[in-house]
This record gives structure tokens, sequence and C-alpha cells, in this order.
């Protein structure tokens, strides 16, 4: 049984199979007749779209369940929501709080799970990253991608994706929100280049991405006021921009524009949010294609 809780769970060989499946005009049918729950803790535009998308194109049904409806661990278990909806699914997708609520569902063993976003990792979000990237300059091989503000989920799984597929990742962040040597040790792993700095400015020269993330995640709500007087000086502007010369913008969105990034850069020529938009549907249809085409070898 396969899991992507997060996207070194897959080899290098396998994240570029998904890639290319992600790239067909022709979507293989793997999920005809078939169904995938979708379970939401949290909210989203691009997450519940793109799978649902993603779920028809291979042919199956997605089912989107809010929180209030299952209740994970109130009024039921996680392992008890995962075994009945293994009996009508061949996939769940879980977008949750807490990261050890995949694990716990990955734990029971009887289909595929799928993480769509915890407070570890973004999986899914990074594959689009990468496959927008691919899209962009043909190959990730050599790029430097660099990250300028909050180390957080997607940063993590952005740096992995990027290093498995040979890229250089720059990571500019506030002392206090950097990763520590255990994240970056993981980072290193997967094969590519991992730098990190203070000084946005030196982060983004040379630099063939620049990527951004806003400064305060669902469930961070209290720590506001103190995260945007923290990356006061991390926000993506035209000066920025400008420092990182011909690079385009990324970021996975929802913009708190004003904040981490200006309106004049998310609307900007070099941006490619809406592709990185598209793409969430894209890459969600070649790991699924992939994962469940493989389960029925």
């Amino acid at each position: 049984m396969r899991h992507l809780l997060e996207i070194d769970d897959l080899t290098g060989d396998e994240l570029v199979h998904v890639l290319e499946l992600a790239q067909t005009s022709t979507p293989p049918q793997v999920l005809s007749g078939k169904g995938m729950a979708l379970v939401f803790e949290k909210p989203s535009l691009r997450t519940r779209n793109s799978m649902e998308m993603a779920v028809f194109q291979l042919g199956g049904h997605p089912v989107y369940i809010q929180s209030n409806e299952i209740g994970l661990d109130t009024r039921e278990s996680v392992e008890d929501v995962t075994n009945t909806l293994a009996g009508f699914h061949a996939a769940i997708g879980a977008r949750v709080f807490e990261h050890s609520k995949v694990e716990r569902m990955a734990a029971v063993d009887r289909i595929p799970i799928v993480n769509l976003l915890s407070d570890a990792a973004h999986p899914m979000q990074a594959l689009a990253d990468v496959l927008t990237i691919i899209d962009e300059f043909g190959s990730v091989e050599g790029r430097v991608v660099t990250y300028v503000g909050d180390s957080n989920n997607v940063t993590r799984s952005l740096g992995l994706a990027v290093g498995m597929l040979g890229g250089i990742f720059r990571i500019a962040s506030p002392i206090d929100y950097s990763f520590g040597e255990d994240d970056l040790a993981r980072l290193r792993s997967a094969g590519g280049v991992v730098e990190t700095m203070t000084n946005p400015y030196e982060a983004v020269e040379g630099c063939d991405v620049v990527y951004s993330d806003v400064f305060t995640s669902m469930g961070q709500e209290a720590e506001t006021d103190i995260r945007l007087r923290a990356f006061a000086d991390y926000q993506i502007n035209e000066s920025l921009m400008a420092a990182a010369g011909d690079a385009v913008f990324l970021h996975c969105l929802p913009a708190h524009r004003g904040e981490e990034v200006t309106s004049n850069v998310v609307d900007s020529p070099a941006s490619r949010v809406w592709k990185l938009a598209e793409n969430r549907m894209h890459a969600a249809r070649g790991y699924l294609a992939f994962v469940i085409g493989e389960s029925e070898l």
C-alpha cells in the first residue's frame, strides 16, 4: 500500500514519472466507477477544486467531506473514520491540522492516503510547484529556487521536491523562523544543494524562481502581529524582484497582498501564480494515476 504523506515518500524516479503523468493529454481512467473521499479539516479553494477535477478526469467520483460531518477524534476516531471510508472509496485525501492524523490514517493501511496539507507537509503543492518550474524552464535540475519567508510545511515539501530533481534550494528566513538542523539534513538528503541565509536580497541574487507563502498560516492567527513585525523585511516587492533579475515569481496562494507580497508582483509579467494554481489539478491527476494504477498491478 502506497501513501503520500510527504514528497519523499516517492523515489526520485517515481517523482519524475508522476510529473510525466501530470502532463499527459489522455489521463488513464484508473478511477472509473470508483470514489475518492476528500476529508477537509481546513477549507481550501485550490485543494478542493483541483482534487475534485483530478478525480473526475480519471473517471472517478470525488466526495467532499467537511470536518463537522465526521468529527475526527470527537465523533469518531481517525482510525474508525478511515476504516469506514475504505469500504467505499479507492483512496482518501485529507487536509488536516496535525500531521499525526494522516500518519494514523496511513497506519490503518487499507487504501492509499494522500496528504492534502498538514502542519508538517504539503506534498501535493510541491508536485505542482516543480511541475510549474518544468513548464517554465524545461527542468528543475540546476535551477535556483529561492524561498523567502517562514520556514514551514510548504517550504519543507518544496525543498525536498527541488532537491530530488537536482535543483538548488535557498531559504531566506528570520533566525527565529528558520529550519533546525534535522530539517536541513532531511532536505539535503534529497540530493540537491540547500543554502540558508537571513538576507532576502542575498538569497534572490541569480535565482530562477522567487517563492513566497503567507507569513501567518491557518491556526497561527494569534501570532499575526508578532509575525508581521518579524517578517517586515521579507516582503516580495518590486525592489526584491529587481534584485532577482529575470526570475519568475511563485506563491502557493492565497496571497495576503500587502503583507508577504505586493499586488504589483502578483500581477506582474514575472508572476506564474495562476499557472501554478492550475497545475495543482494536473499534479494531483498525475499522482492519483500513479498510485491507483500501481495498486491495480
